[in-house]
């Protein structure tokens, strides 16, 4: 049963506080019908504890202050954890909260804040999972609890409205020929007297003694060993956004070109990425400014089923 809703509190009637309030209002009708003080007695004890109840709940939402929600890396498509800093005017105060982040198009897991620290500050991460890739608005958090006796759940409002960018989904797998090149080794040691160092999809020209069988097993892929002597000297990433119309293969493309990143993040590589389009050229360094160039990119036209030149 709602009691009060506006943009920034509103009031709820648990299961358990409506039946706690008709056996109040029942036990306030016998006490005066019959005039039996251990009733009226009763009747004081549960009203109060109804009271203390709504008083101390209030208290548990009143002193919190939202300083930052720090987006991370939120790919689309995977769970990811969204830190949310809270700034604690309650001194260690116990307050029992439901967090619940209000993000456009995306489902959000609710986190809990049981006593928040006494330095003042409090962090609490809470899973979302995107549908896609883009700009999404974080509109709002609502604080919720039924601290202590769980007879009326409140809740208390605060806006956001603070944009939040959701990369592109890291799909693993070989890109197109000409998409890559900084794939060079470090030496020309013997093939196989380094230590290994990883593995990688296969590519062409890899020798099948280096194959992994428990990472194909695992991928439904063909996965290779790599090794130090091979280690690469960095990954330079190519995308002619004029090549590419909007439609499924042009945001596959980008989701090959995300898990690149990832891989090369992974084995802790240098990672350049170069973007065509209308506007001339423009070459970004590092995995999160390359995320984020993906995540905005746009297609300029160009039929899908023909990509066109690479970028040189």
């Amino acid at each position: 049963m709602r009691l009060w809703n506006d943009r920034r509190l509103r009031l709820t009637l648990t299961g358990l506080g409506l039946q706690y309030l008709l056996a109040l209002l029942a036990v306030g009708a016998f006490s005066v019908n019959t005039g039996n003080n251990l009733l009226y007695l009763v009747f004081s004890i549960m009203l109060g504890l109804f009271l203390v109840s709504g008083i101390l709940s209030r208290r548990a939402l009143q002193g919190l202050q939202v300083v930052e929600v720090v987006e991370g890396s939120l790919f689309a498509r995977s769970r990811g954890g969204l830190r949310l800093r809270l700034r604690d005017g309650g001194g260690g105060r116990l307050r029992g909260l439901e967090l619940h982040l209000d993000l456009e198009d995306t489902p959000v897991e609710p986190g809990f804040l049981g006593a928040a620290g006494l330095d003042g500050e409090v962090a609490v991460v809470l899973q979302a999972r995107p549908g896609h890739r883009g700009w999404r608005t974080l509109r709002s958090l609502e604080l919720r609890t039924r601290f202590p006796f769980g007879l009326v759940e409140k809740s208390r409002f605060i806006a956001l409205d603070q944009p939040l960018l959701v990369l592109p989904h890291p799909r693993m797998g070989s890109l197109r020929p000409g998409t890559w090149r900084g794939e060079g080794r470090r030496s020309q040691d013997r093939e196989g007297t380094g230590a290994p160092l990883g593995t990688r999809p296969l590519r062409r020209g890899d020798p099948p003694g280096r194959m992994h069988w428990k990472r194909t097993a695992q991928r439904g892929q063909p996965w290779v060993r790599t090794f130090d002597e091979d280690r690469p000297v960095g990954l330079e990433l190519r995308l002619d956004l004029r090549a590419w119309d909007l439609g499924p293969a042009f945001e596959e493309e980008l989701e090959r070109l995300s898990g690149a990143v990832l891989q090369a993040r992974i084995q802790r590589r240098e990672v350049r990425l170069e973007l065509a389009g209308a506007g001339g050229l423009r070459a970004v360094r590092g995995a999160p400014a390359c995320w984020r160039a993906l995540a905005l990119a746009q297609a300029e036209g160009g039929p899908e089923s023909d990509p066109g030149p690479i970028l040189r």
